[in-house]
């Protein structure tokens, strides 16, 4: 695959990224694509392997190794590299509904597997999927594919996350008449309000939702299974119910203060944000401003640095992420071995921009917030917190010890928190009568049926907060088995 000697003669070249103070100016994607002849180069870097391990979708010790949705990703590396664009995206679309999504916002496992990633950088497989599929789009390659026969069978699909569009689209292809029910008011779920419009242009997941309409799939918005529509007049008009609904239940703040108004959930920022910009670019003022204020965030995962490259894009006067683990190893290390996507540090795009803003990283390691202090108003004023260490003792486990004399009030006008989920709300669940186990929907991970006949769950609403393309997978699985559901029962009401 690629040009056999292409590894050692190229180095491998990153997407490119608009500079970092002129890019936080607006909300625009702060990413650009690579030329083709660039593309074509790195393309040519994939190597011959024996056993290609980019693309085997496994998880290691809990790490995820390859691409979960199995790209054929050395085949259309090379397409790109001999310059056949249409035949890669061909190859592309036969494993994933929506490249353009996770050639965007993926962390891109498969990179981590890579063979030539053993001691050299990785083959820069997201930037060529992201570009294929662009260039697919700009080419009028990608059109409606209007399914030639349909069924009578109908099926309804809560939530238009990504497992629930890739199950929709799949049933759709298969000639099923689908509808998916989606609680706001604009189709996309995590893809439209939870990830940021510079990671992610509105404009991208809007273009697929109109494609997945013109290909007969309907979307109802605004519409709340439990209050806008019941579980039983949904299970009275389809013949079976997929639940796609995400983990969306956030972890709650437990400590001194954390009631304090200015104390926000990470989510509600992001989503007010993006909501104000598609709606009015921000003309009608209804999103948090954080400008010239102190901005704090609690948790060290990725929502939480949208939330440090939102506040930065507002105008923040000083921002800071709070983790309690330390600062990643630079260097894989040997729990973690390849093929496993390891867990290095990196400077994400968030980082980035605020340290051109401010003249520092952001992030604060290993560090405890003791307490949230209000003023005589009942608004966040400050934060106090200790210095933690991190311990690992003989038998693995890990623990953290306070370091006296570390103490620090840090000044706080908002505090942004960004703890991570618990997993799925329960309102829709229990309006089925489906089972839930551990915050999950209880599914099973054979054929993705739940305890109630005709219901199936996908997504992270019955695998917990996972990766996109984790998402796309099962999405694309449960279809399967909700087409075979809908066999068995056609052949034996006949």
């Amino acid at each position: 695959m690629g040009k056999p000697t292409g590894f050692m003669e190229y180095d491998k070249k990153k997407v490119k990224e608009k500079a970092p103070l002129a890019r936080v100016k607006n909300f625009e994607e702060y990413t650009e694509r690579l030329s083709d002849k660039d593309l074509a180069t790195q393309g040519a870097r994939c190597m011959d392997c024996g056993t290609p391990f980019c693309h085997m979708g496994i998880e290691i010790r809990g790490f995820a190794a390859g691409c979960p949705i199995n790209n054929y990703i050395p085949e259309w590396n090379d397409l790109v590299y001999q310059g056949q664009w249409k035949e890669a995206l061909e190859r592309l679309m036969m494993t994933n509904n929506f490249p353009e999504f996770t050639g965007r916002v993926c962390p891109a496992p498969c990179e981590g597997s890579c063979t030539l990633g053993i001691n050299e950088p990785s083959v820069a497989i997201k930037s060529i999927e992201q570009s294929i599929i662009d260039k697919g789009f700009e080419m009028g390659w990608v059109q409606p594919r209007i399914p030639q026969k349909r069924t009578d069978k109908r099926v309804a699909v809560i939530g238009s996350g990504p497992a629930g569009l890739a199950a929709a689209d799949e049933l759709n292809q298969l000639g099923h008449q689908v509808t998916v029910y989606e609680r706001d008011d604009r189709a996309g779920g995590l893809l439209m309000y939870g990830i940021p419009n510079m990671k992610l242009d509105k404009k991208i997941v809007e273009r697929r939702i109109n494609l997945l309409q013109a290909e007969g799939i309907q979307f109802v918005l605004n519409t709340a299974v439990g209050k806008d529509i019941t579980a039983d007049e949904l299970k009275a008009q389809y013949d079976a119910v997929v639940l796609a609904t995400g983990a969306t239940k956030a972890r709650e703040l437990r400590m001194e203060g954390s009631d304090a108004r200015g104390v926000v959930p990470a989510m509600n920022y992001l989503h007010d944000v993006t909501k104000s910009l598609l709606d009015s670019n921000f003309e009608d003022e209804r999103a948090l401003n954080v400008k010239g204020k102190n901005v704090i965030v609690i948790g060290g995962g990725d929502t939480g640095a949208d939330c440090v490259a939102t506040a930065v894009r507002q105008g923040c006067k000083s921002v800071h992420q709070f983790g309690k683990h330390p600062a990643l190893p630079a260097v894989r290390q040997p729990e973690q071995p390849w093929p496993s996507d390891p867990q290095v540090y990196k400077l994400d795009y968030a980082y980035a921009e605020a340290d051109a803003k401010f003249g520092g990283d952001p992030r604060e390691y290993c560090i405890q917030t003791k307490k949230i202090v209000a003023d005589e108003r009942g608004r966040v004023k400050e934060l106090h917190t200790i210095q933690m260490n991190k311990i690992v003792n003989d038998e693995g486990y890990a623990y953290f010890e306070e370091i006296p004399g570390t103490e620090k009030v840090w000044p706080a006008d908002y505090v942004f928190v960004a703890i991570g989920f618990q997993g799925a709300e329960s309102a829709v669940a229990e309006q089925f009568g489906v089972k839930m186990l551990n915050n999950r929907v209880h599914a099973s991970r054979l054929d993705y049926t739940t305890n109630v006949q005709g219901v199936f769950a996908a997504g992270d609403a019955r695998r917990g907060p996972s990766l996109i393309v984790w998402a796309i997978k099962e999405g694309r699985e449960v279809a399967t088995q909700v087409a075979n559901y809908l066999a068995e029962t056609h052949a034996i009401a006949q």
